[in-house]
């Protein structure tokens, strides 16, 4: 039986082995507690016939453990330097696929058509580097992949932010961003100390699961999310001053932007954080009928 190789002292002998340093630039730290991540990988829920994508490999702890129950794990890996040694690390397995390419240029939905053709059920289950965690789980989402759904680690600071309620102050445009395509929940908070070398920050697991169609309907997407963030452009502001200066014309537009709120019964003096997801909604295509009728 080879040893796992989320222990300290298998870490480290791979690491000597190669002479590999870390590159802060890539935010890289590795897990070396085979426990945690045996409870990342159960919060995936995973079966014998699920496949498994993998973002940031490292040199291969979380990778490992996906392999052993699932039936196929992808990884991307942007540094080449690791290459080598998850070929070694990973070679027990053979239901493992490395690809050198940065998640954030790959074409997913092309690897997942050619990698997984035959599974039906597809989650993401990935330790994040914390300098990119959030736009690699918006691409994710945005480009609506067949997914059942992400199990990511990240900053404690992101997870509150994306599992925020409102009338909080973590609240804002990313917990709305994300609540948007999925349920999102905290499932676990992980100490700095499981990992090397030691991040400042303490982390937590993340778990998204993906709804057949977004919380809200609105008439137009992109200007929903639009508004969310002009909502949240200063935190201090009540939601009528930050339209203002932030919509297009704001400052011309006031009164209409008045109506649009009171059409939809939305008090101007509120903040953004105390704004529901369905509020948002309303007041989005409340002001899209109200800009799109002074614009005729």
């Amino acid at each position: 039986m080879h040893k796992d190789i989320a222990t300290p002292i298998r870490t480290k002998a791979i690491l000597e082995k190669y002479g590999f340093s870390f590159k802060k630039s890539l935010g890289q730290n590795f897990l070396i507690d085979t426990n945690i991540l045996g409870r990342i990988v159960d919060h995936a829920e995973l079966t014998e016939e699920s496949g498994a994508i993998e973002i940031g490999p490292g040199i291969g702890a979380l990778t490992e453990q996906l392999a052993k129950r699932s039936k196929k794990v992808v990884a991307f890996e942007i540094d080449q330097r690791l290459l080598p040694i998850l070929n070694e690390t990973l070679s027990p397995y053979d239901n493992v696929k490395i690809i050198h390419q940065d998640i954030l240029k790959a074409d997913v939905r092309g690897v997942i058509k050619e990698q997984f053709s035959e599974i039906k059920d597809l989650m993401v289950v990935a330790n994040l580097p914390y300098y990119v965690t959030t736009p690699i789980i918006m691409k994710l989402l945005e480009e609506h992949l067949p997914i059942r759904g992400i199990v990511v680690m990240l900053q404690k600071e992101v997870a509150d932010r994306i599992a925020a309620v409102p009338g909080t102050k973590e609240y804002g445009s990313l917990s709305i961003a994300i609540q948007y395509y999925t349920k999102a929940e905290t499932v676990m908070v992980v100490p700095k100390t499981v990992f090397v070398p030691q991040p400042n920050v303490d982390s937590a697991v993340i778990r998204l699961t993906k709804r057949d169609k977004p919380i809200v309907e609105v008439k137009d997407e992109t200007f929903f999310f639009y508004v969310v963030r002009a909502s949240f452009a200063q935190r201090r502001k009540t939601i009528l001053n930050n339209l203002t200066s932030q919509l297009p014309d704001g400052k011309e537009k006031k009164e209409v932007i008045l109506a649009a709120l009171d059409s939809v019964g939305i008090d101007p003096t509120r903040r953004g954080e105390t704004l529901s997801i369905e509020e948002f909604a309303r007041l989005s295509d409340g002001l899209l009928g109200f800009s799109e009728s002074v614009t005729e």
